[in-house]
């Protein structure tokens, strides 16, 4: 589990596609400390499980396992050595829940369609998939590349949150343009209730 506080922002080193498929991160000095093999991290709000640590000429690297699901159902197979990605462990029982709980499993892809200026923050609309727009509420929960933020207004065809100007330098939120394609993971208790509430005529997740 995550709570989709962001620690760091890493850089991708390499990316493999195919039969060993794997992607490798330089981690940034600002991590308070290193995962270890075996460890779970979210990867732009992809859960991964780290395989490997080593170091380059920079700093230590990570590296992790990606399957052919994971390839299609995220943004991962779009990266390229030097783009950056957010990074954060997962939690621990005793850690504060600063965002809300996420699992790492991206529910379907994104892209931007607007940044708006408003006085300290930037207004962000995404267009998603309607599977995870119908569990979107206004004020209510959606991660972001793994970036908790709290939906503003909610539309057939788009959503909007807000970014602070923190958010904004602490992730790669800050490098958004028109046309960023993101993760997103809706809400955790809006899956739920829409799986308990299917036999009564409620749409699964993934549906048309």
């Amino acid at each position: 589990m995550f709570g989709g506080i962001v620690v760091g922002v890493g850089t991708v080193v390499e990316r493999e596609d195919g039969p060993a498929g794997r992607l490798v991160w330089r981690a940034p000095a600002s991590l308070p400390e290193l995962p270890q093999v075996g460890d779970s991290v979210a990867v732009n709000g992809c859960c991964l499980t780290v395989t490997e640590l080593g170091r380059d000429g920079t700093g230590p690297t990570v590296a992790a396992d990606v399957m052919p699901e994971t390839w299609r159902r995220t943004t991962l197979g779009r990266l390229r050595p030097g783009d950056r990605v957010n990074l954060e462990p997962a939690l621990r029982y005793q850690d504060p829940v600063g965002g809300h709980l996420l699992t790492g499993h991206v529910d379907g892809t994104g892209r931007v369609t607007e940044l708006r200026p408003e006085a300290n923050a930037v207004r962000l609309a995404v267009a998603g998939p309607p599977a995870v727009l119908r569990l979107c509420v206004p004020q209510g929960s959606v991660a972001i590349d793994g970036c908790a933020l709290t939906v503003v207004a909610v539309g057939r065809a788009e959503l909007m949150v807000a970014l602070i100007p923190h958010t904004r330098r602490a992730t790669i939120a800050g490098a958004y343009a028109v046309g960023s394609v993101v993760n997103l993971e809706a809400d955790l208790v809006a899956k739920y209730v829409e799986r308990l509430c299917r036999p009564l005529g409620g749409a699964a997740l993934g549906a048309a």
